[in-house]
Parts: structure tokens; sequence; C-alpha cells
């Protein structure tokens, strides 16, 4: 769920991301991506997997939009997987039967599925339509829905982060960009200058969210537009029926204005960035050392042998990918 992905200005450029997993960090770096997880005897277990992004194999798919189509694309495969593996390794005792904890697997992503597109489409656009009278007016209809879409994903986000789990997980994630940006510093890569770091980082899957849900509003509202154009009208069920299949564009429209907001320092920019960041006060918490180490094992081992390659090195992140 919270994935952070940056290109680092070398020469290659390295592209370094992570994920907040069940006990552990996910890292990757060009080639590959390594789950390091604390299993419950306090050892770390981890699991390296070489990858090739397609974006990097196809012309088609590095193309603007379409590239973060697919990087979303392979973010969630990557994260369901890893997220798995590090539920057996913590939790060995409750995944015993393979194919009862695969079932319950399929069944809590189509729950989860299904909940998210009632909480974030079909909800705001049922109050927008229920409680204002603009259903023609297709910039503050998707303004107005926008509006709801944003308060129902903070709510959301603030009352999961109640919960020891998804705390423990926002620890976690705060281990991830704390090694991260240590990474970043060109120090080597300790537990104690990881910690001297903050938690929030622009490029942080959080900050990814909020611009997709500014973005949506925009594109939402000029297919309406169109829509009622040729129509003359536009229904709810219209509307969630144009909207669903939308979702991937809007995804990679989200991904270029991310990349355009961290070549830059305009003001405009950092104000598309500001909410984010704040955002991440729900979604990052202070981690321990031990959660720490567990991240800093993952971002060594992704690398391998390559490593000390990076070791005293500053690098100057420039993009999300």
């Amino acid at each position: 769920m919270k994935r952070l992905l940056l290109i680092l200005t070398m020469k290659p450029n390295i592209l370094v991301g992570g994920q907040a997993v069940i006990e552990g960090v996910m890292m990757r770096v060009p080639g590959a991506y390594s789950t390091a997880v604390r299993d419950p005897d306090g050892n770390i277990k981890i699991k390296r997997n070489k990858f090739s992004s397609i974006t990097e194999r196809s012309n088609f798919w590095s193309k603007p939009i379409l590239r973060g189509m697919a990087s979303l694309y392979e973010a969630m495969q990557m994260g369901m997987a890893t997220l798995q593996w590090s539920a057996n390794v913590a939790y060995p005792e409750d995944n015993q039967d393979g194919k009862w904890s695969k079932f319950l697997d399929f069944l809590t992503t189509v729950f989860s599925i299904l909940l998210a597109i009632f909480l974030f489409m079909a909800l705001p656009m049922w109050l927008t339509t229920k409680l204002l009278s603009i259903e023609k007016e297709a910039l503050w209809f998707n303004l107005s829905s926008g509006v709801f879409r944003i308060i129902f994903f903070v709510v959301y986000l603030f009352l999961i982060s109640s919960i020891s789990d998804i705390s423990r997980l926002f620890q976690y994630h705060g281990a991830e960009h704390k090694v991260v940006y240590n990474f970043e510093s060109g120090k080597n890569l300790s537990v104690k200058d990881a910690q001297s770091f903050p938690t929030q980082h622009p490029r942080c899957g959080t900050s990814f969210m909020f611009i997709v849900l500014l973005s949506a509003i925009f594109i939402f509202a000029l297919v309406d537009t169109i829509a009622i154009y040729f129509f003359g009208t536009i229904s709810l069920l219209m509307r969630l029926f144009l909207h669903l299949p939308l979702i991937p564009i809007v995804s990679g429209f989200g991904y270029e204005l991310i990349k355009a907001t961290s070549k830059s320092d305009l003001v405009i920019y950092r104000i598309l960035k500001a909410p984010g960041i704040f955002l991440q006060n729900i979604t990052t918490k202070q981690p321990d050392d031990r959660m720490i180490e567990v991240s800093i094992k993952a971002l060594k081992d992704a690398f391998g042998d390559d490593y000390k390659n990076f070791i005293g090195k500053k690098h100057k992140a420039e993009a999300i990918g």
C-alpha cells in the first residue's frame, strides 16, 4: 500500500524504491528487489528476486502516462507478492494451509477493491448528487465529489492508523523512508545515521495517492463535459461506468505530475507536494532501531555485491519511478 520509488541522479541513474510489509521492508534497485522480514524468533529472513520493468524493455510502455500505468500495475503485483511472503514469515502458524490461505487472500483482495470503489468512487458521487443540484455542471460536480473523496481518504487513513498492526506497518514505512534518505545522503548505511532523518518523503506513495485524487477531479470533469455535450445529461450510473475505466489513466497522469514536482522547486509544485507530506504524519511513524536494521538489510541485499560501489557517494533524488 505505502510505496516509495526514487530515481537517483548518477551515472547510470539508480532506481531505488521500497514498501513496508508485515514486520519488514521491501527495497527495489535496478534489476532486483529484496524483502527483509523479522520472524517470531527475532531473526531477519531475506528473499531477493530479479526484476526488469516493462517500461525498460518496451518503447510503447515507456511513453508518458503509459509508463505510470505500467509501473503502478507492477508495483501492485510486487506489493501483493511481498506482503504475502512477509505474512508467511511473520505469522507462520496462520499460514499453514496454503490453499485456504490463498482463498482468503483472494476474498480479501476482492473485498478491498469493492470497498475502494464504494468509498472513493460511488459514495462521493452519490452524496454530491443527493446534496447538490449540479449534475450538469461537470467541473463543479467533480470538484464537490473530489472534496468528499479526499475527506474519505484522510478519515480512512486516520481510522486504520489506530489499528495496532497497521500502526506497526506505518513504523516500518517510516524506517523505509529514513534508510532511503540515508542512502541519498552518501553516508554509510547505519541505524544511527538513518534515525537522524525524517520519516516524511516527497515521493512517498501517500503523496502520489493525493496527486491522483486531485488529477481525478479534472480528468473526470473533462469526460463528464464530453458526455453531457453528446447525451444532454449524465446519470450517476453513467458517471460510474465512465470513470472506473479511467483510473489507470488518472494514475498515469498523477505519475507524470509527481515526476514534474520532483524536477522543479516552483511554488505550484511545492503546493502540490505539501498535502502529501502532511498526510505522511498519519502514514509514517517513528520506527525503532530494530526496524531500521531490517530496512538496511533489505536495501543492502537488493544491491548485493554492487552495494560497495555506492558507499560514500551522495545521490540526488530526481523523480518518482
